[in-house]
């Protein structure tokens, strides 16, 4: 092994080193309480030791954010391309993918959707900024894609699938805020799961072809 792979496994290694221990901090301390001393201190390095990986805690709060955003996206594609399966079963799939991310890393996902909608985002750079985006849509394209496919095989109502693919994503991600929100007041109120299955099970419902007035059911 040559020099330049020596170091760029050792960088590889010291930022999932940092990454664990921000992870392990925001655990307990939560986004806004975290700084980068407690992060530096909880990986036994010093603040500067972290900022020649990050520029800050938004940066790295950010790339915790991409990896869960990176395996939901794989999961999402993996179902659409389940082509032995309808796609009122697939949609179905997603939808229960969308909580299967969401138990593999609860606390990022739920600082994820925070993310989406707080400055954090105008603090990042331009390239991660970027990979957020490209990832988000990626995302969205699989849920659009396979609700597109729907409409044109007529089980899907003829609406805009990028659309109903937007409010596919925000059952879940306003959901996991709402009940996030009511957790913090009451600890043994964790009713996502049920509330996920729920909304979810409505949304189905709503999209399907024969719903709407005017149309007739299918066969």
């Amino acid at each position: 092994m040559g020099i330049r792979e020596r170091k760029q496994r050792e960088r590889e290694r010291r930022n999932q080193q940092i990454m664990t221990a921000a992870r392990r901090v925001l655990t307990r301390k939560g986004f806004n309480s975290t700084t980068m001393e407690d992060i530096a201190k909880e990986a036994e390095l010093s603040p500067g030791t972290l900022y020649l990986y990050f520029s800050g805690k938004e940066a790295l709060y950010a790339s915790l954010s991409l990896r869960v955003l990176q395996f939901m996206n794989m999961r999402l594609k993996s179902i659409a391309r389940k082509k032995d399966m309808s796609c009122r079963r697939r949609l179905a799939l997603m939808a229960q993918a969308m909580y299967d991310v969401y138990q593999f890393d609860p606390l990022i996902v739920i600082n994820m959707s925070h993310m989406q909608s707080s400055e954090i985002l105008r603090n990042l750079s331009e390239e991660v900024l970027e990979q957020i985006k490209a990832l988000s849509r990626a995302t969205a394209g699989a849920v659009a894609g396979l609700i597109s496919e729907g409409i044109e095989k007529g089980v899907f109502v003829d609406q805009n699938p990028t659309a109903l693919a937007d409010i596919f994503w925000a059952i879940f991600s306003g959901l996991v805020l709402w009940e996030e929100s009511k957790k913090r007041l009451n600890s043994r109120k964790d009713f996502l799961k049920d509330t996920l299955e729920l909304a979810y099970r409505i949304f189905m419902k709503g999209v399907e072809k024969h719903a709407w007035p005017g149309y007739l059911p299918q066969a």
